[in-house]
């Protein structure tokens, strides 16, 4: 494709699911972006169909994504926000039909899985990417660019919670959810978080793992301690618990001169949510009380949070996409090599934790 054709092209995107992940992140953040095109929104949901076609007026709906893959000749790219069992069988049907995929996390349930629609892709020359959308959470950046600086020295000890209280789960899929079919915060939460620290910090192997069901419909897990022993030295200790009642901060980050502490959790999502978008002004920012705190107690200062950035995302593809897709050398946003990295960590830390109990 040359530079004319690319320019004057849009990549005609259907949305699979319209729950929190496709009504809050994916389609807000094709709509807001020129170079797609939101032609297809996909949910079996009556209300949900009706939320779609009210804010996305020129948008059509079908009712599932065997619907989408009909429509295979219309579109480019298929975004699957539906539940993580599904992940597997919707984005193989979806690159067998000749289109690109984004997948949202957990890439799917098992690494075995990851790895052979990482290798389905290569074979057809298809793009094949996974939404991790808090690599570029405010906070996270504010983190990057401190460890980029050495600001606080050699890192020894990494902490990093997702904690809230929700003792009712909310939606039908994740109360009837085994850990098989995806369901539990290592998988949700924990994608997340194991994801960030693996970026951080490089390669890691579990070396203690605390998994406990403590909501009376719970049927995987709600409750989750990990401590990862990276290459570099570092120790991360992540926390997911979706029955806390007192959270602790975001990020603690201790090194050897200097320390960063991080509370509150990133605006974007809560912000899209309330109706903004991603086109506004003020998206992304967080407000000023919300700074961490970086260096040593008694000689703190604010440090304010760099400006969050989920349109990064679709960015970073569309660059690759409209340059060629697969055989473009643009880099991906994200390697989905990364997120099976991430399952064999989750892979890891069932194996350890069943083995202690």
């Amino acid at each position: 494709m040359n530079g004319t054709e690319a320019s004057s092209r849009t990549i005609r995107t259907a949305v699979v699911g319209f729950g929190l992940s496709g009504s809050v992140f994916h389609a807000p953040l094709v709509a807001a972006d020129s170079r797609y095109s939101l032609s297809l929104i996909a949910t079996s949901d009556a209300g949900r169909e009706a939320a779609a076609t009210a804010k996305y007026r020129d948008v059509k709906t079908v009712p599932d994504a065997q619907a989408v893959v009909a429509r295979a000749d219309e579109l480019d790219l298929v975004v699957l926000g539906t539940p993580p069992a599904t992940h597997y069988p919707l984005a193989k049907a979806a690159l067998e039909a000749g289109l690109d995929v984004v997948v949202d996390k957990p890439f799917a349930v098992t690494s075995a899985q990851g790895e052979e629609l990482i290798a389905l892709a290569q074979q057809l020359g298809r793009v094949l990417t996974v939404f991790q959308n808090r690599r570029w959470d405010g906070d996270f950046l504010t983190l990057r660019k401190l460890l980029a600086a050495e600001a606080l020295g050699k890192v020894t000890r990494f902490e990093s919670r997702f904690e809230r209280w929700s003792p009712a789960i909310a939606k039908a899929w994740k109360a009837h959810a085994t850990a098989a079919d995806g369901g539990g915060t290592l998988f949700d939460l924990g994608s997340h978080l194991i994801d960030q620290a693996l970026q951080l910090f490089g390669p890691a192997a579990v070396v203690h793992a605390e998994l406990k069901a403590r909501r009376s419909d719970e049927r995987a897990d709600d409750d989750v301690f990990l401590v990862l022993r990276h290459g570099s030295g570092v120790i991360s200790h992540l926390t997911m618990n979706m029955l806390c009642a007192q959270q602790g901060p975001r990020f603690r980050v201790l090194g050897s001169v200097g320390g960063f502490t991080k509370n509150g959790v990133d605006p974007q999502e809560p912000y899209v949510a309330a109706g903004g978008s991603p086109l506004d002004p003020e998206y992304g920012e967080e407000a000023p009380e919300w700074a961490g705190l970086l260096g040593r107690d008694g000689h703190l200062d604010a440090l304010p949070t760099e400006r969050g950035a989920y349109p990064e995302f679709y960015r970073l593809l569309a660059d690759k996409l409209l340059d060629g897709g697969a055989a473009s050398a643009k880099p991906l946003p994200v390697d989905p090599k990364d997120a099976v990295e991430s399952l064999k960590i989750i892979e890891q830390a069932r194996e350890l934790a069943s083995m202690v109990r």
